[in-house]
Formats: structure tokens, sequence, C-alpha cells
């Protein structure tokens, strides 16, 4: 078998596209969202990483610029697969903790960023309705990482991946 030389292996390889977000709840595990206005469905805040950007870094510019909330980024709660869809490819999401927020700093938050229309509390139930289902389930498994498990999930298409799957 004849190897590539490095520079061509290097621009072999895949290139995925990696997203990070983060959870930010109030003390009833009521969950932000905020309401874009370049698709129907809402987020939790976050963004695409840029490149060169580690996705800690991401996750921290995005919040300030969408939701102006400046504040030490908390534990990694999941790392999720998400696979090929349409024209976007697939991609790697990293959700962290924002911690608890309250109802009146969530009503203090005017968006200036053009992406974001509005931003609520709402409970799991409520997100399912407003969100892709992949972040649905996501925002399930990090809120059972925040109250049960303790540890940082994997998951595929926002199922968490057992142990015993992973191997």
């Amino acid at each position: 078998m004849d190897l590539l030389p490095f520079e061509e292996y290097a621009a072999s390889l895949n290139r995925k596209r990696a997203s990070a977000g983060v959870l930010f709840r109030d003390a009833e595990s009521r969950v932000l969202l905020v309401e874009t206005t370049y698709k129907r469905t809402w987020e939790i805040p976050g963004g695409s990483v840029d490149a060169d950007e580690a996705p800690w870094r991401t996750a921290v510019r995005e919040v300030l610029e969408e939701i102006h909330i400046n504040r030490p980024l908390g534990r990694l709660l999941l790392i999720d697969h998400i696979p090929t869809d349409g024209p976007m490819p697939e991609g790697l999401a990293f959700v962290f903790d924002g911690g608890v927020i309250t109802e009146e700093e969530v009503t203090g938050i005017e968006p200036t960023d053009p992406e974001i229309r509005s931003v609520g509390l709402h409970t799991l139930d409520a997100a399912r309705d407003l969100v892709k289902p992949g972040l649905a389930r996501r925002i399930e498994v990090a809120l059972d990482v925040l109250v049960v498990t303790g540890e940082p999930a994997l998951c595929e298409s926002g199922y968490r991946v057992t142990a015993r799957e992973r191997r």
C-alpha cells in the first residue's frame, strides 16, 4: 500500500462542522431559548464554531453577542454527533452549563443581535414544540446530566450513547 504525502493526506481528512451552545435554566428547570429571525425553530444561545476557535470560546462569544450575558462558562454537559441533514454536513454540538438564571434577568435581556427576535424561559415540554427534535433531546440529556448523573454525556442525534454502544 502506497502512503500519500503528508500534505495530500491532511487535505483529504474529513472536516466536520461544530457548534457550541449554553444551557441556562431557572430554579424550576425551565430553559432559556432564543427565537431566531432566520429560521422557524428556537435555539439555546450559541452558534457555529469559527475556524481556529475552541468550542468553549464560541459559547462565551455567542452568549455575549446574542443575549449580552458575560459570566464564566460552566462545565461541559454533552457532546452530540449530528448527522448530515440536507445541505448541512455532519457535525459535533457541544453544550455547556450556563447556570441558573432568574426571570428578572431574562426579562432584562434586550436582544440587539439581528439574528435574535426574542428570548424566554420554557419548560421541557414547551421547548419540545419550539426546537428541532434533536435539540429537544439534547436539552433533556443536559438537564439529566445536571440533575441526575453529573457526568458529561455523549450523544448521537440527541440520543445518549451508553458505554456499551461506545465500544
